[in-house]
């Protein structure tokens, strides 16, 4: 098992990521650049404004790189704005995405950021729940045929898989709880 992760340096909550996987003994780097992201062996997207950084994932060609990483079975993570970056569909919004994993997400679905909040998830084939941060999460709203549920929080679609891509409306970086960082380090 490999473990050299890229967390996604462009906007956003990288740092905190970046801490999680070092902190799991993995070999941690910033990727900004296609160059950057030939070094890793693994990619988280983290949290962030999902506009901005799809429009700069364009413009330096990380975002089509990404797309063929993934296509050779790179496993990829991404935490609620990068979930939103991984969705092939995104309700009611025109916006640059990967397109990568076969979900619908609705953006802010739980409000804006003074409506953040910290809770329990159950998780899917786990005997404790998750500890999760949710700031201006998304939900999914529809999946495809292939893609597992992991989690659900009010009855909402907050976390899913799909071979080796994994989405979470959700932050558990900014909590003490690895659990699902080491889990991502075995896909």
């Amino acid at each position: 098992m490999s473990s050299r992760v890229g967390v996604l340096a462009i906007q956003g909550d990288y740092a905190c990521h970046m801490q999680v996987f070092a902190g799991l003994g993995a070999e941690v780097s910033e990727v900004r650049t296609p160059e950057d992201l030939a070094q890793v062996d693994r990619l988280v997207i983290p949290g962030g404004e999902s506009s901005t950084v799809g429009k700069l994932l364009e413009r330096y060609g990380t975002g089509a790189a990404i797309r063929e990483r993934a296509a050779a079975g790179m496993p990829i993570w991404g935490t609620c704005m990068g979930m939103i970056m991984l969705a092939k569909r995104i309700e009611n919004r025109t916006q640059y995405a990967l397109e990568l994993l076969d979900i619908t997400v609705r953006r802010n679905a739980f409000g804006a950021q003074v409506h953040s909040f910290e809770t329990e998830v159950p998780m899917a084939g786990w005997d404790e729940p998750l500890t999760a941060v949710f700031i201006r999460a998304p939900i999914v709203t529809e999946i495809g045929a292939n893609v597992e549920v992991l989690a659900r929080y009010d009855d909402k679609i907050v976390a899913v898989r799909e071979g080796k891509l994994l989405g979470t409306s959700f932050h558990p970086e900014l909590t003490d709880d690895t659990r699902l960082a080491a889990e991502f380090l075995t896909y």
